[in-house]
């Protein structure tokens, strides 16, 4: 399989990444040992890079799969702390679970901020790279919807890798059209920054055409890795043949995900103020949810106080 560097981090990383977010308890709960049953497949077939979060609560079936494994697989891990003390213990967390002695990238996890986000979580931000500087957290970065969060991270000077949304339909990306994402990442590229790109497909809204969705990510001009949520071994092995230019001889049925908010809801709104697309709106009291816009990226369901959202 094909490997790229992410821009000026020395990091190696096989052009399909890993994307660990929908084995979740927030998305379809895969059980940690069928999940790292999935993860160590991809790792014996060559994928040396996975992406995970804090809020996936996906860091065991990541520890399990790498339990004993010969050989460097790259990390990338994120959180929503916002300050110092918060992402300390976000930091702390992360080895303490993925059992690691180093981490590649820890990304401030920003999918709806706007590029203020370094102003506003600039004691998270400190802390990782006090990190990096110990040698401990290779690399630093933001994980984002936004294309003005990308143009702004460009210009920053601690961040050394972008984790952006983009794929050919345009779903999900904020403060910005597909093509000025597109133009954001050669730019990004071009200045130094590490890039690799999520939600090719959609958040699963684009599987009808894989091969066609995850291609025309993996052309873009700056783009050296794509993370791609699996769930299954059907998955993994389309996805494998798609990245090693094979002809893929399967095809996998089109995951048809909702998000479904319970009647315990009581209209705190948090998942309103948490959705990346602004798909979810408080109607008489209740969160309700805009499909035109939700692509069931799940990130809503896990600050929910109430435990009343659901990916299904």
């Amino acid at each position: 399989m094909k490997t790229n560097t992410l821009g000026n981090t020395g990091i190696n990383v096989t052009e399909l990444c890993f994307g660990v977010l929908p084995m979740g308890p927030s998305q379809l709960g895969v059980d940690a040992e069928e999940g790292a049953r999935i993860i160590w497949r991809a790792v014996d077939a060559g994928v040396n890079f996975v992406d995970t979060a804090q809020g996936y609560r996906t860091y065991e079936h990541v520890r399990r799969a790498l339990q004993g494994h010969v050989g460097q697989v790259h990390l990338a891990t994120k959180s929503h702390a916002t300050t110092y003390d918060e992402m300390d213990q976000a930091v702390i967390h992360a080895f303490r679970e993925l059992r690691v002695e180093t981490i590649d990238i820890f990304h401030l996890h920003a999918a709806r901020s706007t590029a203020s986000v370094f102003d506003e979580r600039a004691g998270a931000l400190e802390c990782l790279c006090d990190y990096r500087a110990k040698g401990l957290i290779k690399s630093v970065g933001v994980s984002t919807h936004s294309v003005t969060t990308v143009r702004r991270a460009i210009e920053n000077p601690d961040i050394d890798v972008i984790f952006p949304i983009i794929n050919h339909a345009g779903l999900g990306i904020l403060h910005g059209t597909r093509d000025e994402m597109v133009g954001a990442i050669a730019d990004a590229a071009a200045a130094g920054k590490g890039v690799y790109a999520m939600k090719a497909l959609g958040g699963g809204n684009l599987m009808d055409d894989v091969p066609g969705a995850l291609n025309y990510v993996r052309a873009l001009p700056g783009v050296s890795s794509v993370a791609v949520g699996m769930v299954s071994m059907a998955e993994l092995e389309v996805n494998l043949a798609v990245f090693e230019g094979r002809p893929v001889r399967q095809t996998v049925p089109r995951r048809q995900k909702k998000v479904l908010i319970q009647t315990v809801c009581k209209g705190c709104g948090t998942c309103v103020d948490t959705c990346p697309n602004y798909a979810l709106e408080l109607v008489e009291g209740k969160a309700t949810v805009d499909p035109s816009r939700c692509i069931t990226c799940g990130y809503c369901a896990p600050v929910c106080p109430l435990f009343a959202i659901r990916l299904v």
